[in-house]
């Protein structure tokens, strides 16, 4: 039987549910992110839903469980980028089932200018790399080192949604 997935753009009143798959992603593969688990989960109701005023938010489930999130700020950025990607990241155990996938379709179908996503990926992520080269971003640019994580360097990639 296959399990429906369901993405929603969630709002500032969901901050304890995008607060708790954020803490996920940060226990799982705080490698791959700028932020880190104990800054975040020190963070306040008001520090999170502040984060609303700048960034939209969607957050995947399957069956009723949150199970894969990302971020979307709305900008004007290089290589033609009519908005940055951030916080990706799905549940391990829910990996392989299209939950990146519905939520990049999510952003597709938006009457939104999200039309060119751009973000930024850490050059030795290999596995986000590819399941983002499967979702048709390509990489731009030179390899930029990151200034919250020194000595790592992440890649800029673009996607132009098809729609």
């Amino acid at each position: 039987m296959n399990s429906a997935i369901v993405v929603e753009l969630v709002e500032a009143n969901d901050w304890q549910r995008l607060r708790t798959i954020r803490l996920q992603a940060l226990t799982d593969s705080g490698h791959a992110f700028g932020g880190t688990l104990e800054g975040e989960s020190a963070e306040d109701e008001t520090t999170w839903r502040r984060k609303f005023e700048k960034l939209e938010f969607l957050i995947a489930s399957v069956d009723g469980v949150d199970a894969a999130m990302l971020s979307v700020e709305p900008l004007n950025g290089d290589f033609g980028a009519t908005c940055w990607i951030g916080s990706c990241w799905s549940d391990p155990g829910f990996r392989g089932k299209g939950l990146m996938r519905a939520m990049f379709t999510y952003i597709d179908q938006q009457d939104k200018n999200w039309k060119v996503q751009g973000l930024g990926v850490f050059t030795k992520n290999f596995s986000a790399i590819a399941a983002y080269e499967k979702l048709g971003f390509v990489k731009m640019g030179a390899d930029t080192e990151s200034t919250r994580k020194p000595g790592s360097f992440y890649q800029r990639m673009i996607r132009r949604s098809p729609v």
